[in-house]
């Protein structure tokens, strides 16, 4: 049995959700460094798109803060990183390129999360 009536149009069957003491500042990381869209909601969980995926991003309070270890494709993963770098985040890995074809690097949030950063280069 298909799942696709059971989804709001544009979504996947599984949506990361990252819940953090101050949201609204996450969600402007995110639109600094991945050029990410959406706005911060007080209400619900507000909902970011980076490329074709959402994440769903929530203040704590109602829930303890889960972080995230996410792999996100960028169409230039050295120019993505250098963003995240320069918006506060901590370098765990320096851009390299990976025996399996994509050029990575990695880098962890104020709150937590770890970014894997890639770009796929055909070989």
């Amino acid at each position: 049995m298909s799942n696709e009536n059971a989804l709001p149009a544009g979504w996947h069957s599984i949506t990361p959700r990252i819940v953090v003491h101050h949201a609204e500042e996450l969600v402007a990381f995110l639109k600094q460094v991945f050029n990410a869209t959406g706005e911060y909601q007080t209400d619900r969980p507000s909902i970011v798109t980076i490329g074709d995926s959402m994440i769903m991003i929530s203040d704590d309070g109602a829930r303890d803060p889960v972080g995230a270890f996410l792999y996100v494709y960028v169409a230039n993963a050295d120019e993505t990183y250098q963003r995240a770098i320069a918006a506060g985040a901590r370098s765990l890995e320096e851009p390299f390129d990976t025996p399996y074809g994509d050029r990575r690097a990695m880098a962890e949030d104020k709150w937590g999360n770890i970014w894997q950063i890639a770009t796929y280069k055909t070989q």
